[in-house]
């Protein structure tokens, strides 16, 4: 709106100096560049004479020539340095109103980098619904992400204070996928640094580069050529195999989907088998795995299998199932 109004102010003052050139030309019969001359040194009010005597209606002409041209460069101006302030102002605004909602989050993600893997990554976790706030320094990127209604901070991710304006140290995890392998090893050793607890996933461009990301404090590193690498092998080899995998691992208004889900202290389910729980006869949810609290993974647990406190389920159901179950397992 501001911009149509700067370029409405503009066009009116080329129509009043295109008429002046012309009524110059029909009225006193002037040549186009006296005519011009004439035009611009009447809008400009310097005070220069005339260029030749002007006739009665040229003098009204001009009265009329000079009131037009200093209201229509009036307004173009006023528009223009409206158009700065408010945009300063609102600049201000905004930004102070995006500080106050990060400061109120908590157990919230941060996505360093809105190239494709970090956009892909703050999708994903919009659809899920989890809080998150992203971190780039194109401006661009950062007006996408406003008008998408993300949380964001336009800075450097690897400027600590940048990560603690995006509320590092009350974060619960990180995703860093910045452009090069040092970025992301910088922006993960401050992470780590600023919250000891945080989950860290990295983006690498470079195998060689994972082993310096994990020493730097990552928990999980991805490397997307690699991965994109197996899962077009995974798909010649395994077609219906890797149709499953997408079906119950992406989302997006599928039916099924996979979950870890944690084994509070006080959960009624501890102690309880699998078996006895009976969590796929009066629940429908399928475990697949269990990872136990010191770690090790059992990747086909038996029936007889007992969930422990601090355990983690992975399991497969709808997303109504996996809220029962978590709501079971809440209950204590």
């Amino acid at each position: 709106m501001k911009w149509r109004r700067l370029i409405g102010g503009a066009s009116a003052l080329s129509t009043v100096l295109v008429v002046g050139v012309v009524g110059y030309m029909v009225i006193e019969g002037w040549s186009l560049l006296d005519s011009a001359y004439m035009t611009v040194i009447a809008l400009s009010t310097v005070g220069f004479g005339e260029v030749h005597p002007l006739s009665k209606a040229g003098q009204v002409f001009t009265i009329i020539l000079v009131v037009a041209g200093v209201a229509a460069l009036a307004y173009t101006f006023g528009r223009f340095v409206d158009m700065l302030v408010a945009g300063h102002i609102r600049g201000l605004w905004e930004a102070g109103l995006m500080e106050r909602r990060i400061n109120r989050m908590e157990q919230h993600h941060i996505v360093a980098g809105l190239g494709r893997v970090g956009s892909e990554v703050a999708t994903a976790l919009e659809r899920e619904g989890a809080p998150f706030v992203v971190i780039d320094t194109d401006h661009e990127a950062i007006e996408s992400a406003s008008e998408a209604g993300w949380s964001y901070v336009e800075g450097d991710a690897t400027e600590e204070e940048t990560l603690r304006i995006a509320g590092i140290d009350r974060a619960r995890g990180l995703v860093t996928a910045l452009d090069t392998d040092a970025d992301n090893l910088f922006v993960t050793l401050t992470g780590r640094t600023l919250n000891p607890d945080l989950v860290i996933v990295a983006r690498s461009s470079h195998v060689s580069a994972e082993k310096k990301l994990l020493k730097a404090g990552a928990d999980r590193v991805i490397t997307p050529n690699v991965i994109g690498g197996r899962r077009m092998a995974a798909m010649i080899l395994n077609p219906i195999v890797s149709d499953y995998l997408d079906l119950v691992s992406h989302g997006g208004g599928i039916e099924f989907r996979l979950e870890e889900l944690e084994v509070p202290e006080d959960a009624e389910l501890a102690g309880e088998t699998i078996a006895s729980a009976r969590i796929r006869d009066t629940i429908g949810v399928l475990v697949l795995a269990i990872r136990t609290a010191d770690g090790s993974m059992n990747t086909n647990p038996s029936s007889d299998t007992v969930f422990k406190p601090g355990d983690h389920i992975v399991a497969l159901g709808t997303q109504d199932q996996l809220g029962r179950l978590a709501r079971a397992l809440s209950e204590g």
